[in-house]
């Protein structure tokens, strides 16, 4: 088997965009695997196209060799663009090869140790501003079952807080914590935005709500400050969703820096790379939570490593849905009082449609504001919206997939026949096999 054709997809949610990788290998077998890098989705989608044409020939089985060929080929090896690429490749790789054996990827990555896994909600808070209403909101979730959560208290934060706003943190905390009671995990989000002073001090304040763990205290960049926090807290500290390959949380480790790893298996090398993070983890007795804010593929990828890992703790699961994204990828998982099953089926067990996935094209939300920024919350929509069909609302520009021109206007790449699909011009153009973005429009005849 060898890999023989790809195609690439930017799908918009309504809020979010991400980005799909569909592989095909040359006895008809498909893989798919998903690269999404919020905000920079188009430097994404770019990288992945790129990267597929350097593989197609590949024995798509041979997933240890194809992963170190791709990170050190690519020079620039703690690149987080080009590590989702590799993820994403990754991924389909192990999916295609699963689908070709008629297993589920699990059995060949060592066999499911649980039936179902544990689940926490994000993103049920958007669309709230005051406590009343994020307590209104955690009960909302509470009540369909799950039993730990997780937000970001800290408003706009920004390395230091003044009495009043680390007030109107606990505040927010202390709202939520009420309205789940006492058996619920409440898991505190701090989004990298402290220095270690003030983010020792917050956690001393919310120490007595008993978070499951403070994600990300301080900004990824030094490890070192992130030990300083860990030393001097009574709460266990998570981190890693901003971290690629084994060799970042090599160094967090060694400093006895975490105590849960959050790999994300759309950035941190995919299957292959995060089963030996999960395992230079488990030497330290520290517990894998992988991070995960993308798409359904993404989510499929670790609910697999979820199931095989001895050191799993809980997954995150976006709540905020659009109603219609099972109509591009069917089979994701789904959250059951609070709990995701474990498929069985061949590959990760979902499966990409291709026109469904045209249909919901790439947008630029420009209504939204960062998490630096007053009042960012409130400004998120409502995931009941979401689930709805509403969406984000709000000015938006279409970009790559919406029409023959690309985002900056220019006109995209001309097209020839190949292999059934499209085939990119480029300047190797006459080599077989080069692949396509998905939204190119297809040649005619």
């Amino acid at each position: 088997m060898r890999l023989a054709d790809f195609k690439t997809f930017i799908v918009h949610d309504g809020y979010r965009s991400f980005v799909f990788l569909k592989l095909y290998a040359d006895d008809g077998t498909t893989g798919v695997g998903e690269g999404t890098v919020e905000w920079n989705e188009l430097a994404a989608e770019a990288c992945l196209r790129q990267t597929c044409g350097r593989i197609l020939g590949a024995d798509p089985f041979r997933t240890e060799a194809l992963w170190e060929r791709l990170y050190r080929d690519s020079y620039w090896r703690n690149d987080l663009i080009i590590n989702s690429a590799i993820s994403a490749i990754d991924q389909a790789c192990w999916d295609l090869k699963a689908k070709r054996l008629g297993v589920p990827v699990h059995a060949l990555l060592g066999g499911k140790r649980r039936e179902r896994l544990r689940a926490y909600a994000n993103a049920w808070y958007w669309g709230c501003a005051t406590p009343d209403e994020f307590a209104r909101a955690a009960r909302g979730v509470v009540s369909e079952g799950y039993t730990a959560l997780k937000w970001d208290p800290f408003g706009d934060a920004d390395m230091t807080m003044t009495v009043r706003a680390m007030a109107a943190a606990v505040d927010n905390v202390a709202a939520v914590r009420e309205a789940v009671g006492p058996d619920v995990d409440v898991c505190i989000e701090v989004h990298g935005r402290l220095a270690p002073a003030w983010a020792i001090e917050m956690a001393r304040r919310l120490a007595p709500f008993r978070p499951l763990f403070y994600e990300e205290p301080v900004p990824v960049e030094n490890p070192a400050a992130l030990a300083r926090v860990a030393r001097a807290v009574a709460i266990p500290v998570a981190t890693g969703e901003r971290l690629c390959t084994k060799f970042a949380f090599q160094e967090i480790l060694r400093l006895d820096a975490v105590d849960v790893v959050q790999p994300d298996l759309c950035h941190a090398g995919g299957l292959t790379e995060v089963k030996k993070i999960a395992a230079m983890a488990e030497a330290s007795y520290v517990q894998v939570a992988p991070h995960n804010a993308s798409g359904p593929i993404g989510t499929a990828a670790a609910v697999h490593l979820d199931a095989v890992i001895p050191n799993f703790l809980i997954q995150e699961f976006f709540v905020a849905q659009a109603p219609w994204i099972e109509e591009v990828v069917a089979g994701g998982p789904r959250v059951e009082r609070g709990e995701i099953v474990v498929p069985d089926r061949p590959g990760l067990g979902v499966d990409l449609d291709e026109a469904a996935a045209r249909a919901h094209p790439f947008q630029e939300y420009f209504g939204g504001k960062t998490l630096f920024d007053e009042g960012w919350h409130s400004r998120l929509p409502d995931p009941e919206r979401l689930r709805t069909g509403e969406g984000a609302g709000g000015a938006g520009r279409s970009g790559a997939g919406s029409s023959g021109a690309g985002p900056s206007g220019a006109e995209r790449p001309e097209t020839t026949p190949g292999a059934g699909r499209a085939v990119r011009r480029s300047p190797t153009a006459g080599r077989p096999g080069r692949g396509r973005r998905a939204s190119d429009p297809s040649p005619r005849g």
